[in-house]
This record gives structure tokens, sequence and C-alpha cells, in this order.
């Protein structure tokens, strides 16, 4: 798998009272950002986290015994996890992270641009 990205987690693990958070922090993306990983579906995701939790379109890890959650989106078929969100016990229960993460959203599709004429750089052939 391959994290998006470890700048998110770095930058929970500065804030002040946060320090504890980095050594669970950097083993969770260590094992996940590793080639060995290779989810393919939320079963697989189980299996690694027993206590990960499915919300919507996130994916809810526990940090820390407990201590902090990890709020993701899995996208399996790129083999992509992308951080949205790290916040302490009291944030997560607050919920309000649910709307912030976009979790019960959409997935988003991708756009795919393709030229009629790859010669003409110009889509409406105007040029």
């Amino acid at each position: 798998m391959r994290v998006i990205s470890k700048s998110r987690l770095q930058q929970f693990w500065e804030l002040p009272g946060y320090a504890n958070a980095s050594g669970p922090l950097r083993a969770w993306y260590t094992h996940v950002n590793s080639k060995a990983v290779s989810w393919h579906s939320w079963a697989e995701v189980k299996s690694d986290f027993a206590t990960a939790s499915l919300i919507g379109n996130c994916v809810v890890f526990n940090i820390g015994g407990n201590k902090y959650r990890l709020i993701t989106r899995i996208l399996y078929a790129s083999q992509k996890v992308f951080v949205l969100k790290v916040m302490n016990h009291a944030e997560y229960d607050n919920d309000k992270w649910k709307s912030d993460c976009g979790c019960f959203q959409p997935p988003f599709k991708s756009v795919k641009t393709t030229l009629s004429n790859p010669s003409n750089p110009d889509p409406k052939g105007t040029e």
C-alpha cells in the first residue's frame, strides 16, 4: 500500500501534548506503507487491524492503545491509503469528523481526459 501522506501524521505528533503519538503512528505508517501490505478488501484490513472500524467510506484505526483515532480512506484498486485526520479519543467521540472527512459522501471518481486527435492539443478542434 502507499500511504498519503506521512506529513499529516507528523503534524499531529508535533502538536503540544501529542509527542507520545509519534511511536504508534510511525509504526502504523511503516507497516501499512510496506510493499508487503496489499489490501484488496475491508476483510483484509480487518485481519491486519482487528480493532479498525468501517464508518461509511472511511476506515478508522485505533492508535496508541486506543488513545488516538486515525481516519483514512482506502482506494483498494490503486493501493492507496489517504490519511484524512488524526485526533484524540475525545475529538473522535464528538462525531464532527464524519462530515469533515466526507465519510458518507460518494467515493471520488477519476476523471480521464482523452483527445480525439492526439496531434491536436485542443480537444475542441478549434486550433
